[in-house]
């Protein structure tokens, strides 16, 4: 959950997200990418982000990754937290989002989208909450409903999973299940 609360109405519109979609550099990593010699690209995802991933999808939520880029990094995580939804090589956002949720039987409103650049600027004006991370350029988070407090690639997915979990009501639940004693 991010320190500084959120306001009642904007946790009222969290509450009834079904789908978060995620732009990939500078969300689900930090941006930066590596390029081998060989000509081969690496990026780092955060575990936080992944197992708030994966509680999302335990509560019925869908998860979409629509990343402007195309990595067989990304495949992978996506393989690897059972996303379904993988968009990639992606140049013009909004309409694959509308796509997306019109599949899934979602108004937009019904949806949340984090990025962080130019290409996810109508996504995040367009969502039912639009999301941002502070590593953005300051104009595109003045167009986000919510900026979390970690960066992209730092936790600011979890952070995003959490407050979700919350608004929907299924925080307390979730710890719950994980203070059980399995044995």
């Amino acid at each position: 959950m991010p320190d500084t609360p959120l306001s009642p109405s904007l946790l009222e519109r969290m509450a009834r997200i079904r789908l978060l979609a995620l732009d990939v550099d500078g969300v689900l990593s930090d941006g930066r990418l590596y390029f081998q010699s060989d000509g081969s690209e690496t990026k780092a995802f955060h575990t936080l982000d992944g197992q708030g991933i994966k509680m999302l999808q335990e509560v019925g939520v869908r998860v979409a990754l629509i990343t402007g880029r195309d990595s067989s990094m990304v495949t992978e995580r996506a393989t690897a937290l059972g996303i379904a939804h993988l968009h990639q090589g992606i140049k013009h956002k909004l309409p694959v989002l509308r796509r997306l949720s019109h599949e899934l039987g979602l108004e937009l409103d019904e949806v949340a989208y984090c990025g962080d650049d130019l290409p996810d600027l109508a996504p995040i004006h367009h969502a039912g909450v639009g999301i941002s991370v502070p590593n953005a350029p300051p104009y595109i988070a003045a167009h986000a409903d919510w900026v979390t407090e970690r960066p992209g690639g730092h936790g600011a997915v979890r952070e995003i999973c959490d407050a979700l979990l919350q608004a929907r009501g299924d925080w307390e639940a979730m710890l719950a299940r994980h203070l059980k004693d399995p044995g």
